[in-house]
C-alpha cells in the first residue's frame, strides 16, 4: 500500500503522524511511504531521518493526497485540504466529527474512509489512541491553569500550592477519566485542594483509593458542580463521551458563581466543550474572558509539546496503521473490532452512531461497535 504523511497545517500544531521507525516498519512490510518535507521539524525530526529509513520525500500535501492510498495524520483535514481528499482513500487521524458539522459533511461528500483515532476502542472499552494525548492534555491543563491564574494573565493571582500561612488554590476537575485523573495527580503534587467529580461510582471508588488526601472524589450532579464553582480558582473540563459531543456541565449563568479572575481550562473543547461559553482557541491566542472568568479552550493542547506528544502518539498508532496497510481497511475491520469501531465514515455513509446523532444525519450500522 502507498502510505502518505503530510505536514500538519493546523495553527500551532507541531506533531507529526509517523516516526522514522514507523517508516522503517512499513517499508519492511512491503509498503511505500511518502513524507512531506519538513513534516517532522516541529517534533525535532529531520527529513534525512525519514529518508535514511526508507521514506520518499515530496514537496507538497497535494502529492501526498494525490498518491497515497492511506493518509496518516494527527489532526482533522482543514478546509484547504478537503478538495484533496479522494474517493476510496483511507484517512487515519483524529477527526472529532461531533464538534464540526462542516467537516463531517465535507468528509462524507469526499468518499474517503475516515478512521478516527478517538473512537478506536478495544473490547475492554479503552481508547488506546486517545489515551496518551489525554494524559498529555490532563497534565498540561494544570500547567496552563497555573500560568493563567497569574495576575499578568488576568487571573486571580493565586499560587496553586500556596505557601505556609496562605491557603492553596481550589481546583475543580469535571470528569474522572484519563484527562481528569492525570490533572488531579499533577494538581495534587502542587499541593492544591482538589475536587474530582464523576458520575461513575465504581470509578470514584477506584480514584478515592489511589489519589492522595488532598483530592476529594465527589459524585457529579448539578448541585455539586455549582457548589464547586463557588469556591474554584481553577476548573478543568475533562468529560468525554466517545465520538459524541461533550455534555454541557457549566451554563453561561453559572459563571456568575465564580470569583473574578478564576480560570476554566476546557479540555473537552475538541468534542465541542463542556462549558456553554467555550469556543475554540489556539496556542497563539489561547484565552478570552467572559464575566471576568478566563477561558482557555485550545483544541490541540498536546501540539504545544510536539516532541513528547509525537512519540507518545506514534507509539500507539503504528501497530494499527500496519494492520490497515497490511490487510486493507475492510478485511482489517472484519477481523479487528477496534478498527471497525474506528471507522466513522465510509462510502458516503456515517457508521458511527454518535456522530450521526450529533447532527441528525442518517446512520449506517455497517460497522456496529459491538459486532464481530
Amino acid at each position: 500500500m502507498l502510505v502518505g504523511v503530510p505536514k500538519e497545517i493546523k495553527r500551532d500544531e507541531y506533531r507529526v503522524a509517523l516516526l522514522p521507525v514507523g517508516v522503517e516498519e512499513l517499508t519492511r512490510a512491503g509498503h511505500t511511504v511518502l513524507v512531506q518535507r519538513d513534516a517532522g521539524l516541529g517534533s525535532g525530526i529531520l527529513d534525512e531521518h525519514y529518508a535514511e529509513h526508507g521514506a520518499k520525500l515530496v514537496d507538497t500535501a497535494a502529492e501526498i493526497f494525490g498518491q497515497a492510498e492511506l493518509v496518516i495524520k494527527v489532526k482533522e483535514p482543514l478546509p484547504q485540504e478537503w478538495p484533496l481528499l479522494r474517493p476510496g482513500q483511507i484517512v487515519f487521524t483524529y477527526f472529532h466529527f461531533a464538534a464540526d458539522r462542516k467537516l463531517t459533511e465535507a468528509v462524507l461528500a469526499s468518499g474517503v474512509t475516515a478512521v478516527a483515532y478517538e473512537t478506536l476502542r478495544d473490547d475492554q472499552g479503552r481508547l488506546p489512541l486517545l489515551t496518551p494525548m489525554s494524559e498529555v492534555a490532563g497534565r498540561m491543563s494544570i500547567q496552563e491553569g497555573a500560568k493563567y491564574l497569574e495576575r499578568p494573565q488576568m487571573g486571580r493571582g493565586i499560587l496553586l500550592g500556596g505557601v505556609p500561612g496562605v491557603a492553596p488554590a481550589n481546583i475543580t476537575i469535571l470528569g474522572g477519566g484519563v484527562v481528569g485523573a492525570n490533572a488531579a495527580k499533577v494538581a495534587a503534587g502542587f499541593g492544591a485542594d482538589i475536587g474530582l467529580l464523576d458520575v461513575n461510582m465504581d470509578r470514584l471508588r477506584y480514584l478515592d483509593d489511589i489519589m492522595p488526601p488532598n483530592v476529594d472524589c465527589l459524585f457529579s450532579d448539578r448541585h455539586t458542580v455549582r457548589e464547586q464553582l463557588k469556591r474554584a480558582d481553577l476548573v478543568i473540563g475533562a468529560v468525554l463521551i466517545p465520538g459524541a459531543k461533550a455534555p454541557r456541565l457549566i451554563e453561561a449563568d453559572d459563571l456568575r458563581l465564580m470569583q473574578p479572575g478564576s480560570v476554566i481550562i476546557d479540555v473537552a473543547i475538541d468534542q465541542g466543550g463542556c462549558v456553554a461559553t467555550s469556543r475554540p482557541t489556539t496556542h497563539s491566542e489561547p484565552t478570552f474572558i467572559i464575566d471576568q472568568v478566563v477561558h482557555y479552550c485550545v483544541t490541540n493542547m498536546p501540539g504545544a509539546v510536539g516532541r513528547t506528544s509525537t512519540y507518545a502518539l506514534c507509539n500507539v498508532t503504528l501497530p494499527w496503521a500496519l494492520q490497515i496497510a497490511n490487510r486493507g481497511i475492510l478485511p482489517a475491520a472484519q477481523t479487528l473490532r477496534p478498527i471497525a469501531r474506528a471507522i466513522n465514515i465510509i462510502d458516503h455513509e456515517i457508521t458511527n452512531e454518535a456522530v450521526a446523532a450529533s447532527f441528525g444525519l442518517p446512520y449506517s450500522p455497517r460497522f456496529h461497535p459491538h459486532a464481530g
